[in-house]
């Protein structure tokens, strides 16, 4: 089962400050056949406006996943933890028994961003927060894990989140082609940050969400050079 989900179809909420874009429903945007996908529950894609952000706010049992597209993002929390993620990098938060954090943009320009969450595996959970970098080079023409919760994923160094599951991303030259294996039970869901791809034939553009499931094999091919993201959970 391929999905394509095109970024015109998805919630639509403008600030001013802040332009986001929900492949799921969040906040007032609400739509029954798009409220989770396994157990990947959020996906937002928001732009922010110079100087803006997210005031102090709290967040319990979710792993937070945010991928810096362009620009960089500033958080801070009630536990001390105090980091500046750039684009293209990753930064975790397991809000576990709660947690309340800031993300602002201070940079000249705007920032985008993806913001991932998850269903945890467990609940209540000591909460934590990390960020790292992720060189573009490493991930050509092949996924590389950027968090996992997943056996084996800590040894390549992928970010810790507190669920049976990853978030990978990987880049490709207009007529590359990359495929994944998909386990049986398993659900993914692909956006491209950029560019343009067929996955099993099916054509999505930058943004785009593409929804996986039931498919043991997944070929993506690159029409243009595109740069993806791609969250891998359990189905159910």
């Amino acid at each position: 089962m391929i999905d394509i989900r095109p970024f015109s179809s998805l919630g639509k909420a403008n600030f001013g400050w802040l332009n986001a874009n929900h492949h799921f429903s969040f906040g007032h945007y609400r739509d029954e056949s798009r409220d989770q996908w396994g157990r990947l529950r959020v996906w937002n894609d928001d732009e922010i406006a110079p100087g803006k952000g997210f005031d102090p706010h709290p967040h319990r049992d979710m792993e937070i996943i945010t991928y810096v597209r362009e620009g960089a993002i500033t958080h801070r929390d009630n536990l001390g933890n105090e980091g500046r993620t750039e684009a293209g990098d990753v930064q975790v938060m397991s809000a576990g028994t709660g947690v309340v954090h800031s993300e602002y943009n201070q940079e000249p320009g705007k920032t985008t961003l993806f913001q991932i969450w998850i269903i945890p595996d467990r609940r209540g959970v000591k909460p934590s927060w990390g960020a790292k970098q992720f060189p573009k080079e490493k991930r050509e023409a092949g996924f590389e894990v950027l968090a996992s919760g997943r056996p084996g994923d800590a040894d390549v160094g992928a970010l810790p989140i507190n669920v049976d599951g990853a978030v990978m991303a990987a880049t490709l030259k207009k007529g590359q082609t990359l495929v994944q294996q998909l386990a049986e039970g398993r659900a993914a869901y692909l956006v491209p940050a950029k560019g343009a791809v067929t996955v099993n034939g099916a054509a999505a553009n930058a943004r785009d969400g593409i929804a996986i499931r039931d498919e043991a094999e997944v070929s993506i091919t690159a029409t243009e050079d595109a740069e993806l993201v791609m969250v891998e959970v359990a189905a159910e």
